[in-house]
């Protein structure tokens, strides 16, 4: 059960009465605030109210330090499982070497096979702005180059003097194995090996 980290315990809780549950989830009913503090001292555990809204609150007797202390845990490990996918960027240029695109590829295959997204990005100077026809070809050529590993998410569009582009890591399906089509009770045919 998730308790929020600011709730009214013991003495902080100021309401005439209140509707009890014992650490084990039992009803304890309707008592005065009073008298369910005493039943948590008697229990050595806290009053903790956990449902503040109804009419009369839901106070749950329970080791508040304890509970905490779980719940910290359990959030240490959520966000430990977690992953963040973060969005790596290539700059290519629409004059670009061909040794300069193997480099940016290798670089991009790295981002890629780590998990990451790829932001591809072209920034057209001067006049170059005019032939986005060239910047289109380098793109599809940076492309072809790691189709392997890369998914196009976005295809490339130009945005002011920028031509943008985003791939994604090519998620692997496994692969189902082929069963050969034959009827059922039908012998299985062996090949005899050549010699």
């Amino acid at each position: 059960m998730y308790i929020n980290a600011d709730l009214m315990i013991n003495e902080g809780i100021r309401d005439r009465e209140v509707r009890v549950v014992d650490s084990n989830g039992a009803q304890l009913g309707i008592m005065p605030t009073q008298r369910a503090l005493e039943l948590a001292e008697e229990a050595k555990l806290d009053l903790v109210k956990i449902v503040p809204n109804a009419q009369p609150p839901v106070c749950k007797l329970m080791d508040y330090d304890k509970h905490r202390f779980e719940q910290a845990k359990r959030d240490k490990e959520m966000r430990k499982n977690q992953r963040t996918i973060s969005v790596k960027e290539v700059q290519l240029s629409a004059t670009i070497e061909e040794n300069d695109i193997v480099t940016k590829a290798k670089n991009a295959v790295r981002f890629l096979a780590a998990g990451d997204k790829v932001k591809v990005s072209i920034r057209f100077r001067g006049r170059q702005i005019s032939h986005a026809e060239i910047g289109y070809n380098v793109m599809n050529s940076f492309v072809e180059r790691i189709k392997d590993h890369a998914v196009v998410e976005r295809r490339p569009l130009i945005e002011g003097r920028h031509m943008i582009m985003i791939l994604a890591p090519k998620v692997e399906k496994p692969a189902k194995p082929e069963r050969p089509a034959q009827k059922p009770g039908s012998p299985v045919s062996v090949e005899s090996p050549k010699q």
